[in-house]
């Protein structure tokens, strides 16, 4: 049988209650993580995040390209990296599209070459071709197709983001990406099996006057092999320097320091005259000076005292003779 509540004891849980010291809620929702079982996940939180922090890499660079080459500043930054069936992703894609193929080639032989996507939005399209021809600011979408000249313009530009890329690679692995194709109809695209699983890198394009995206559709086949050489550590294989290199390097670094020309002076005394008396100075003329002739002097190299040194003669020409060094 149910304990009753006295009185005393209500009046406590409404006073609790109205403080909200006291959970009203009877039960506690569970929070529910969603899984596809026909579309597993095949990569981990570890290997996405070295994704992440490639293309993190290769969003900057792409930034201050974009920022020379359209004289305006203009943000690139990762936005998401998920798994997506290809067809997902091809349905996504609207008719008229910009879409470079890259061949993707590592340079371990172990490793199977592929192809990459790398999706470019057609207002960013035009509006690169807008800004390259000398337009104005501001968005112009023309509602037709890329025409020959225009996608010369940005299969140069797909180009030099192709380079960008393999750089970002190379960080990781040593890889050789160049571009094969510009395609502008996303209905023709047949790189993929529709079922095939895809990594989609999303990156978020934002300037003063547009805000559109790119995305990189990368093979999960291909990465599966390739992420298990970085979780065997080659990842960062080519940022270690051996010893004895990097020993040799600093001894060049030193050796070519040591032939740059420096201006060594000699100073005895410094003393002010007034521009009437220099003004009025002659050959032979004596000027006094506020040390002797055995004081010490100040050796000045490039501007900064360095040595005390003495007056003296060597073979018949005027010396110095350095005696210490000056502290600081």
């Amino acid at each position: 049988m149910p304990e009753t509540l006295s009185q005393s004891q209500i009046d406590e849980l409404l006073k609790r209650a109205h403080a909200g010291e006291v959970n009203t809620e009877s039960e506690q929702k569970t929070k529910i993580k969603e899984y596809d079982f026909k579309s597993p996940k095949k990569f981990t939180k570890e290997q996405l995040k070295a994704l992440d922090s490639l293309h993190e890499n290769f969003s900057r660079v792409l930034s201050s390209y974009f920022t020379s080459i359209l004289r305006s500043v203009c943000e690139i930054s990762v936005l998401q990296i998920e798994e997506q069936r290809y067809y997902e992703f091809n349905n996504a894609l609207p008719d008229n599209a910009l879409v470079g193929i890259i061949d993707f080639k590592p340079e371990n032989k172990k490793l199977s070459e592929s192809f990459f996507m790398m999706d470019l939005s057609s207002a960013f399209g035009f509006l690169l071709v807008e800004r390259l021809l000398g337009g104005s600011e501001g968005v112009y979408i023309p509602e037709r197709d890329f025409t020959e000249i225009e996608l010369a313009i940005t299969r140069s530009i797909i180009e030099r983001m192709t380079e960008y890329l393999q750089e970002a690679w190379c960080n990781y692995l040593p890889v050789e990406t160049t571009l094969s194709n510009v395609e502008t109809n996303s209905r023709l695209l047949q790189v993929y099996a529709p079922q095939d699983i895809m990594v989609l890198v999303s990156l978020d394009v934002k300037m003063s006057d547009f805000t559109g995206s790119m995305t990189l559709c990368l093979p999960a086949e291909s990465l599966e092999s390739v992420m298990g050489f970085f979780k065997l550590g080659h990842a960062r294989a080519v940022r270690r320097e051996d010893p004895e290199e990097e020993k040799q390097k600093k001894e060049g670094i030193i050796d070519t320091l040591k032939q740059s020309d420096l201006e060594i002076k000699a100073v005895l005394d410094q003393f002010q005259m007034s521009l009437g008396d220099i003004l009025q100075l002659q050959v032979n003329d004596v000027i006094a000076l506020n040390k002797t002739i055995d004081s010490n002097v100040s050796v000045m190299v490039d501007g900064k005292s360095w040595y005390y040194a003495k007056l003296g003669r060597s073979k018949l020409k005027k010396a110095v003779k350095l005696i210490d060094i000056i502290a600081g």
